[in-house]
């Protein structure tokens, strides 16, 4: 039977090419639409892509709406479904512009690639993910026991994720020298710490209370004088694992190496959570937790650009939108307060609306 078509192979390799370098996508984007484009050509039965047909698209929605998740049992999530047709419709654009194709493609076809408005409406909900409260945090960090590096790097690792709000990835690349103690802030470098979308960032730290900042504190300044780590040492060294007497693997300690990745790091973040009785939180939730406090503690527009700036966000949008979502129980909390002090407190509510409105544009 065919599992591959050669003239497909080569169109798709061309493809894949402009995504990671003319559309700069990462890999992780690139190989979900390599993926996509792969479940199609099965759907068709690896026919060439020159003899595309909007039948075709069309059977293969119908394949998506029927498809159940090998993990789950469940039929596919409707954003699962709607990122893979976006992924086919974005390859159909691209085919038609390409010579051999473009007599047999029109941009139109891809349009056959759209779900239904409603399942469309549906893949682009926001719904409400649960975050961390600071409280919840400061009961992990108590259960942590701290008898061994390991389980003092691990306390330091979660005090410091909520008190910078940096991310897993970047955290697992940062050295000793991009934390500056005296200036209280981290210099996320690009050029060496893996952040999202190769951006650098100077992060201060977060007023999230001052016992959790001592447990960085602390832990920074152990490795220097106990470990005589130097600046280009990691910040989080990765495990030291080595063969016992039984010649079995265990942990034995702190490598001089950084992590390859934020793998690791979640799993300390759901080991700790595990041993607190508490859900998991992966680290990427404490961001939400600090919006959350900055929504509470900001006074003015610009202490919230502030405060969103310090999370590595370029608008301060982006923070409104992504991880700004008000929850149930608070919407009920502002609404009822609104109407108590809406008699005097208006001016100064269109004041700081016009201010926002006005450092947005600016």
């Amino acid at each position: 039977m065919r599992r591959h078509h050669p003239e497909n192979e080569r169109i798709k390799r061309r493809y894949l090419t402009f995504l990671r370098e003319a559309k700069r996508l990462s890999e992780s984007s690139v190989d979900h639409a390599a993926a996509s484009i792969a479940a199609f050509e099965a759907s068709t039965g690896y026919r060439d892509l020159r003899r595309f047909h909007i039948e075709q698209a069309q059977r293969f929605k119908r394949v998506l709406a029927e498809q159940l998740n090998p993990a789950t049992g469940k039929p596919l999530a409707k954003a699962t479904i709607h990122a893979r047709l976006m992924a086919l419709k974005a390859f159909a654009v691209w085919l038609a512009d390409q010579p051999n194709y473009r007599s047999r493609i029109r941009y139109s076809d891809a349009e056959y690639f759209n779900p239904t408005g409603n399942d469309g409406r549906i893949a682009r909900t926001v719904r409400e993910t649960p975050v961390p409260t600071l409280e919840q945090i400061r009961h992990v960090l108590n259960g942590i026991p701290t008898a061994t590096d390991i389980e003092r790097r691990d306390r330091a690792l979660i005090a410091f994720t909520i008190l910078t709000g940096a991310r897993d990835n970047a955290i697992a690349s940062l050295s000793l020298k991009h934390v500056d103690l005296v200036g209280r802030m981290v210099f996320q470098d690009a050029r060496e710490v893996r952040t999202k979308r190769a951006k650098t960032i100077t992060t201060y730290f977060f007023p999230v209370g001052a016992d959790v900042e001592a447990i960085v504190t602390d832990w920074i300044r152990w490795l220097r004088s106990e470990r005589l780590f130097g600046d280009n040492d990691p910040l989080f060294p990765a495990t030291l694992v080595e063969q016992n007497e039984d010649r079995c693997f265990e942990a034995i300690g702190l490598s001089r190496r950084h992590w390859k990745n934020a793998s690791p790091i979640r799993r300390v973040f759901r080991d700790a959570f595990e041993r607190a009785s508490l859900p998991y939180f992966n680290p990427h939730s404490f961001r939400k937790t600090l919006v959350r406090l900055g929504e509470r503690v900001c006074r003015t527009p610009e202490e919230f650009k502030a405060w969103s700036q310090n999370l590595g966000h370029e608008e301060v949008l982006t923070t409104f939108t992504s991880y700004g979502a008000v929850t149930p129980h608070r919407q009920a909390e502002l609404i009822r307060g609104a109407g108590a002090s809406c008699g005097d407190s208006n001016d100064e509510l269109v004041r700081r609306i016009a201010e926002a409105v006005r450092a947005h544009r600016q």
